[in-house]
C-alpha cells in the first residue's frame, strides 16, 4: 500500500510541474526571462552566463546547472544542450526551456535522481545558437513559415555549415598517420566565420566538454559523426556513404540511448522516413561539410551528436507540451550518459594536474586530452581496454582496465619525469677541433602538406 500510494504521489507532483510550465513560443525578451526566472528560483544551483553577441548584437546565453556554478570540479564532468542553431527549427528551444525548468523545478522538491545529476555534472544549456534567425522565423510563425525563412543567422549564413573544415584535414593526415585530436585550426580561420560560430569555438575552447547534442528539427532521428564523406567523389547533396568515426559503436549506443527513450523516435518510420532504431550515421544519410558535431569530435574532447526532433521546424503551441513529455526522459537520459566510461587524474610525482596530457586507448584511433586541472574523462563501452596516458617530458604509463555498464571506472596516472641524459662534457684541448665534425648531423623534420581550406 505504501509503494502504491509513493506512485500516486510522484505521478501528482509530475502533473503539477507539467501544469506549471508555459507550453509557449519565447521570443528572444521572453526566452531571456524564462532562463532569469528560472535562475532566481534556484540560485545556488544555476548560474546565467553569456558566450558572446549574434550578429544583430543579441547575447548567447548559457544556463548552468551545478553544485558550484561557476567552478570546474575535478573529475566532474561537463555537458552541453544547444538549441536553435537553425533559427526557424524551434522546437529545441522550447525544449531546453522546459528542460530548464524541469531541472529545478525538480530539484527542490528532492528528486533524487535530479539532485544527483546536478551534483555529479556541470550541465550547461543554450536555448538559442540563432536568436537573429529565429525573430525572422518568429515573425512569419508556425502557418506562414517557409522550410528556409530564418533558418541563417543575420549575414545569411547557415552556422551548421560554417565550422572550419577539419574533417578534410583529418582524411588526409589518416594517411600519414598525422593527429586524430585537437586538430589544429587552420591560421585565418577567424576570418571564416561568423559571430555567432566563432563565440562557440571559443566557448569549446574554454569548457572541457565531454557530451554533447544540438537540437534541430525537420525530420525525427539521432544522427552520429561523421557528417561529412570521405569520399570526396560523392558531391551530390543526397548521395549516401557511411562514414563512421573510430568510435562509431559507442556513437551508436548514446544515439540509441535518446532515441529509445523517446516516444516514437525509435519506432523509425518517421516525416516519411526511415532509420532503423531511430538512429543514422550523418553521412550515410548525407553529407554535411564543416558542421559542429564534427568539429567537436576532432578540435575538442567533446563528443556531440544532432538531434532531428520534429517534422515540423516551427510546430504550433497546441503541440508543445505533447514534444515535451516524448523528450523529456530522453533528454535527462541523454545527460546520464556523460558518466560512463572511464576518468580520472593525470599528475606528476608530487601530485600535480598535468594538463594537455594524451589518453590513447588501444585499438581506438582516437585520444583525448586531460584539462586544466588534469582531469581527463574518456567515454567508453563496456569493455577491457588497455590505456596509455603521456605528457611532454614524462615517462609514458600504460594500464589496463575493466569498464563496467554502470558508473565510469577511476584509473589514475602518475607520470614520471623524463630523465634527459647530457652528453659528457668534452675536455679543453690545445689543438683546435673541426667544429662541425663534433656536431651532430641534424635532419630536418620533414614537413607536412597543409591542404586548401
Amino acid at each position: 500500500m505504501a509503494r502504491w500510494l509513493r506512485s500516486l504521489v510522484g505521478a501528482l507532483l509530475l502533473l503539477e510541474v507539467a501544469a506549471a510550465l508555459s507550453f509557449l513560443h519565447h521570443r528572444y525578451e521572453e526566452m531571456v526571462q524564462a532562463l532569469f526566472r528560472v535562475q532566481s528560483q534556484c540560485p545556488y544551483v544555476t548560474r546565467i552566463y553569456s558566450i558572446g553577441r549574434s550578429v544583430e548584437g543579441r547575447h548567447l546565453y548559457v544556463l548552468e546547472f551545478s553544485d558550484y556554478p561557476g567552478i570546474h570540479e575535478p573529475l566532474e564532468p561537463e555537458f552541453k544542450y544547444v538549441g536553435n542553431m537553425h533559427g526557424n527549427e524551434v522546437l529545441g528551444r522550447e525544449l531546453l526551456l522546459q528542460l530548464s525548468e524541469f531541472l529545478c523545478e525538480e530539484y527542490r522538491r528532492g528528486n533524487e535522481r535530479i539532485t544527483h545529476l546536478i551534483h555529479d555534472t556541470r550541465i550547461h544549456i543554450m536555448p538559442s545558437m540563432n536568436p537573429d534567425g529565429y525573430e525572422v522565423a518568429a515573425k512569419q510563425g508556425p502557418d506562414g513559415n517557409g522550410y528556409l525563412t530564418g533558418r541563417n543567422n543575420a549575414n545569411g549564413v547557415d552556422l551548421n555549415r560554417n565550422f572550419p573544415d577539419l574533417n578534410t584535414f583529418m582524411y588526409y593526415s589518416g594517411e600519414i598517420s598525422g593527429p586524430n585530436h585537437h586538430i589544429p585550426l587552420p591560421d585565418n580561420w577567424k576570418s571564416q566565420v561568423e559571430p555567432e560560430t566563432l563565440a562557440v569555438i571559443q566557448w569549446l575552447s574554454s569548457y572541457n566538454f565531454v557530451l554533447s547534442a544540438n537540437l534541430h528539427g525537420g525530420a525525427v532521428v539521432a544522427n552520429y559523426p561523421y557528417d561529412k564523406s570521405q569520399d570526396q567523389r560523392f558531391r551530390s547533396h543526397r548521395r549516401t556513404v557511411n562514414t563512421p568515426t573510430p568510435d562509431d559503436k559507442l556513437f551508436q549506443k548514446l544515439a540509441k540511448t535518446y532515441s529509445y527513450a523517446h516516444s516514437w523516435m525509435h519506432r523509425g518510420w518517421n516525416c516519411g522516413d526511415y532509420f532503423a532504431d531511430g538512429i543514422t550515421n550523418g553521412a550515410s544519410w548525407y553529407s554535411l561539410s564543416k558542421g559542429m558535431q564534427d568539429f567537436n569530435y576532432l578540435y575538442t574532447n567533446c563528443f556531440e551528436i544532432t538531434l532531428e526532433l520534429s517534422c515540423n521546424k516551427f510546430p504550433p503551441e497546441e503541440d508543445l507540451e505533447r514534444q515535451w513529455m516524448a523528450n523529456r526522459e530522453a533528454l535527462v537520459a541523454f545527460i546520464e550518459e556523460v558518466h560512463q566510461g572511464i576518468k580520472g587524474m593525470v599528475s606528476d610525482e608530487n601530485n600535480n594536474g598535468i594538463a594537455g596530457a594524451v589518453i590513447s586507448v588501444q585499438g581506438i584511433s582516437h585520444d583525448i586530452t586531460s584539462g586544466d586541472m588534469g582531469d581527463y574523462f574518456r567515454l567508453l563501452l563496456p569493455g577491457t581496454y588497455t590505456v596509455t596516458a603521456s605528457a611532454e617530458g614524462y615517462q609514458p604509463q600504460t594500464v589496463t582496465t575493466t569498464v563496467g555498464p554502470a558508473a565510469p571506472s577511476l584509473v589514475h596516472f602518475q607520470l614520471k619525469q623524463d630523465v634527459v641524459r647530457k652528453p659528457p662534457e668534452r675536455k679543453a684541448s690545445g689543438t683546435r677541433t673541426n667544429n662541425k665534425a663534433l656536431q651532430k648531423k641534424v635532419v630536418p623534420r620533414a614537413t607536412r602538406r597543409g591542404t586548401q581550406r
